[in-house]
């Protein structure tokens, strides 16, 4: 359904305010926190927050809080979100006050890389440790293989790869293994790990998930294990790994539910605290994937984490006719 002549008017006038364009420009680039976008527009947050509600009421923008943070993201979808986008092209790259904005996220970003890095470098030692702190790590591993399917896989990729261990789990029902991760101290790990198991047939890559280089549809087995929660816009890391996805193959993404653990936040770098089946499922629609399934772990001890484990897969040919 269309806009009425008054709807247009509002999302019109819900953009057509400097800072609010500013914050629009922004939240292409990725899903921002409140105090992040105070940071870059340099503005207290009453006066952010305030222009962000007009954004949102809008339509233009999503807002989700997300422990005791709140997030907000651009709306895509719908025609709104198609006016906005709109709005945002017709923009002169080159224009001084978005090129400072720009500027001033690459330094949050390249800061909250900093501290990611560093805490992976003093804790890749005894990552399967800290993860075992909160989750039933036989059980998961036993759903995740049982989730996967049996194979064999033609090609299998774990993005952000981290100690290597979906490697060695699902390496050996796959004819090729390819795994990549930012952090050359998890690497190290990894490839010492993915040696001792004897997966001959590996790569591991120093790599983005935001860009993996990959051809479209070149694995049959995707998989992001515990990566998510640290990504600043884990719906593009979802659109990555979907379009790496071939068709019949599967996409795999292992992660927490929604909870309320700031200390991870804080102490372990988690930018996101869990997800919703909504969420990630939308993601995955949009992402052109199907036959989503979740299944819930919950934790083995009190004041733990619930492991989702969420399932997707890209139609054949042969099942796109027959539909």
């Amino acid at each position: 359904m269309k806009l009425s002549a008054a709807q247009v008017v509002d999302v019109l006038r819900a953009a057509g305010e400097p800072t609010r364009l500013r914050i629009l420009a922004l939240l292409a680039h990725e899903e921002l926190a409140v105090l992040e976008l105070c940071r870059v527009l340099d503005q207290s947050q009453p006066r952010v927050s305030r222009h962000l509600k007009l954004l949102a009421e809008a339509g233009l923008v999503e807002r989700f809080p997300d422990g005791a943070w709140v997030f907000y993201r651009l709306v895509e979808a719908g025609h709104a979100g198609e006016l906005a986008a709109e709005v945002l092209r017709r923009i002169d790259p080159a224009d001084a006050v978005l090129q400072r904005d720009a500027e001033r996220l690459l330094a949050v970003q390249a800061e909250r890389a900093a501290e990611a890095d560093a805490y992976f470098a003093r804790n890749a030692a005894r990552w399967d440790e800290i993860r075992s702190l909160y989750v039933a790590e036989a059980a998961v591993e036993a759903a995740i293989l049982k989730a996967a399917g049996p194979g064999p896989f033609k090609r299998l990729v774990d993005l952000g790869s981290g100690t290597g261990r979906m490697l060695t789990l699902l390496g050996p029902r796959a004819e090729q293994a390819l795994g990549l991760d930012l952090s050359q101290h998890m690497l190290n790990i990894a490839r010492s790990h993915v040696a001792e198991a004897g997966l001959e047939r590996c790569e591991l890559r120093h790599g983005d998930i935001f860009g993996t280089r990959l051809p479209d549809g070149s694995a049959d087995l995707v998989v992001v294990h515990q990566v998510l929660h640290y990504l600043g816009d884990p719906a593009a890391a979802v659109k990555e790994a979907a379009r790496i996805t071939g068709e019949g193959g599967r996409l795999l993404i292992v992660d927490f539910a929604p909870h309320t653990l700031e200390f991870l936040r804080e102490q372990h770098q988690h930018r996101r605290l869990g997800f919703s089946d909504a969420e990630i499922g939308r993601w995955l629609a949009d992402a052109g994937l199907g036959q989503v399934e979740a299944q819930a772990l919950p934790p083995s001890r009190e004041q733990g984490l619930t492991v989702k484990i969420w399932t997707a897969e890209r139609a054949s040919a042969r099942q796109r006719s027959a539909a």
